[in-house]
C-alpha cells in the first residue's frame, strides 16, 4: 500500500473516532433517555462460528442462544442455509433456543432463486441476500448486477420478503472512475432492494459509513459489524486489521444510532479474525459490548 493511500485511510479511520471521544466526555454522566437509541435486537451471522455449526449444529445454537443471540443470519454453506434440514426443522431447531431465523446470504442452490425465496418465506424469514459478485473489470457489470438485483428484489416481494446486497470491499473501489457502490446504490430500485453495510469493509476501504447511511436514508436496513484495529492497515484480503467490537476505532455508539435513524432494523455481529480465541469465543466478547452499549 502506497504511502499516501495510508495516510488518507489513517486520516479517515481517525476522523470516525473523534466525534465518540468528546461525546463520550460530554455525556458520560447523563443515562440514555432515548428508547429509540437501543438495538431492538442481539444477531449474529453464522459464518463466524461456520466450523462449529459443521460440528454440532444444535450445540452451538445453543450456545449462541444461552450468551444472548436472539436472531441469526446464515449463508449458503455446504449443507445450504438451513444445515441439512428441511427449512421448518431448522427453524424449530433454532427457536427452541430463543434463535429467530431473520436472514440468509444464497448461493446457486438447486432449484434457482425462486425456490429459495419460497422457502424462506413459508418460515417467516425476512430476507435473503446475495454476499458476493466480486470485483468486475467495468462499471456496466454492476448495472447489470442492478437490474439482476431488482429482478430478485421481485421475487422476494412476491413472497412477502426483503432482498438485499452485502457489499464487501469492492464495491468501494473505483471502476472507470466510479464507485460501484454508488452505481447499485443508483439503479436499484428502493422498493425492492436493500443493502447491508458492512462497517468494516466500509471504513478500511477510506469510506464514510455515516455518510452513506444518511445520503441514503432506509437504503442499509441490516449490517455486519466487527471493529478495526487501531494503527494496523488491511493486506489485501487477510483482514488481520479486523478485531472484537470496543477494542479498535470504529465508533459503533454513533453509528448505529446513526444506522437506527435512518432505517437500519438487523444487526449481525460477524468477525473474521480471532485473536488468542476461539469463533465462540469471540461472540461472547462481542454480544458482551453490545449489551452494555450506550447509543449517542
Amino acid at each position: 500500500m502506497s504511502d499516501r493511500r495510508s495516510f488518507i485511510l489513517n486520516t479517515a479511520l481517525l476522523g470516525l473516532t473523534l466525534p465518540f471521544i468528546k461525546k463520550r466526555e460530554l455525556f458520560s454522566c447523563i443515562s440514555d433517555t432515548n428508547p429509540s437509541h437501543k438495538l431492538p435486537a442481539l444477531g449474529i451471522q453464522l459464518y463466524m462460528v461456520k466450523e462449529d455449526m459443521e460440528k454440532d449444529t444444535p450445540g452451538t445454537l445453543k450456545k449462541l442462544g444461552e450468551m444472548g443471540y436472539t436472531q441469526i443470519e446464515s449463508y449458503g454453506g455446504n449443507k445450504g442455509m438451513f444445515w441439512g434440514m428441511s427449512n421448518k426443522e431448522f427453524q424449530k431447531l433454532a427457536g427452541g433456543y430463543g434463535l429467530t431465523l431473520v436472514s440468509s446470504h444464497y448461493n446457486n442452490e438447486p432449484g434457482g432463486f425462486e425456490q429459495q425465496a419460497d422457502k424462506a418465506a413459508e418460515i417467516g424469514m425476512k430476507y435473503l441476500i446475495c454476499p458476493w459478485k466480486g470485483p468486475q473489470k467495468s462499471i456496466d457489470n454492476f448495472k447489470h448486477f442492478a437490474d439482476e438485483f431488482n429482478k430478485n428484489g421481485e421475487i422476494c416481494k412476491k413472497h412477502g420478503m426483503r432482498f438485499g446486497y452485502h457489499p464487501h470491499d469492492y464495491p468501494y473501489k473505483k471502476v472507470d472512475g466510479q464507485l460501484p457502490i454508488d452505481v447499485l446504490l443508483a439503479n436499484t430500485d428502493k422498493n425492492l432492494v436493500d443493502f447491508e453495510m458492512d462497517f468494516y469493509y466500509t471504513v478500511t476501504e477510506g469510506q464514510d459509513p455515516e455518510a452513506y447511511i444518511k445520503n441514503n436514508s432506509h437504503r442499509f436496513k441490516l449490517c455486519h459489524m466487527r471493529d478495526v484495529l487501531k494503527h494496523r492497515l488491511p493486506a489485501g484480503s487477510g483482514e488481520e486489521s479486523a478485531c472484537d467490537l470496543g477494542q479498535g476505532i470504529i465508533n459503533y455508539p454513533h453509528l448505529l444510532a446513526t444506522g437506527l435513524d435512518n432505517g437500519m432494523q438487523y444487526f449481525f455481529v460477524e468477525q473474521s479474525r480471532f485473536h488468542n480465541e476461539t469463533p465462540l469465543q469471540s461472540a461472547k466478547v462481542n454480544i458482551d459490548y453490545l449489551k452494555t452499549l450506550r447509543l449517542s
